[in-house]
């Protein structure tokens, strides 16, 4: 079966650019670490250059899109990890979790090749960023898929947790960056850089409803807190079991 990022991921190596200020908070958590397993790596965003790396990514076409000169990827799914126990430093995982088939057991996996901390970037089912007054589907799909915050203790054992607000003029279009310019969600080659309005059905209407709130000025109104803020918390986490 081909992997879904075989088909959706045709724009991400575009449109998802890791933003350096994440990418500092990431590094963060590694600690230490020297060498890294980075599961569900897609085209190596988050991937730090200054540690050995090795990328894990089911599908062919992320691979293929991967900048000459990424670390080395290996086609494998996160519950099959073809690695040794220990292989490494530290395991990282960058908003992937919502795509594996067993999240038990990748993250098991991970744990298991990895000596030293287990790295994640996920969001918090709970949260209900803005985008979510519009389009109330996406805060269904998020409780679908993406695990409660409680589940990660039972499946990793201690962990810690860290907000990972998100900055303002984002590089990364991952589902929630753009907080602070609105009208980038009725562009549809910008939406199609999140997996969630790829697994979407119906977004018309609220997508109808927030540009004409855009253009009245309505949306300026209504999320008046978020013109000061250089950064938004809309419910992004790193899970850092060490």
């Amino acid at each position: 079966m081909a992997a879904k990022y075989d088909r959706i991921g045709v724009n991400y190596a575009e449109l998802r650019k890791p933003d350096p200020r994440i990418a500092a908070q990431i590094r963060r958590a590694l600690g230490d670490a020297r060498s890294v397993v980075n599961v569900g790596a897609g085209t190596g965003s988050y991937e730090p250059d200054d540690r050995s790396i090795v990328a894990v990514e089911p599908s062919a076409e992320m691979i293929a899109k991967r900048p000459e000169g990424a670390a080395r990827a290996v086609q494998a799914s996160a519950e099959a990890l073809p690695f040794e126990d220990n292989s490494f430093d530290a395991a990282m995982a960058i908003l992937t979790i919502h795509h594996w088939g067993d999240q038990p057991e990748g993250l098991a996996e991970m744990r298991r090749v990895s000596a030293g901390p287990v790295v994640l970037l996920t969001f918090d089912p709970a949260a209900r960023p803005w985008l979510t007054d519009y389009l109330p589907q996406l805060a269904e799909l998020d409780g679908r898929v993406m695990p409660p915050m409680e589940n990660y203790a039972k499946w990793l054992g201690t962990i810690r947790t860290e907000t990972v607000p998100v900055p303002k003029a984002c590089s990364d279009g991952f589902l929630y960056a753009y907080w602070d310019r609105p009208e980038a969600y009725l562009d549809p080659h910008l939406r199609s850089g999140s997996s969630s309005f790829w697994a979407l059905d119906g977004v018309e209407d609220g997508l109808r409803r927030l540009g004409d709130d855009i253009e009245s000025g309505a949306w300026n109104q209504r999320y008046s807190l978020l013109h000061g803020l250089d950064s938004y918390d809309a419910g992004y986490r790193l899970v850092i079991a060490d």
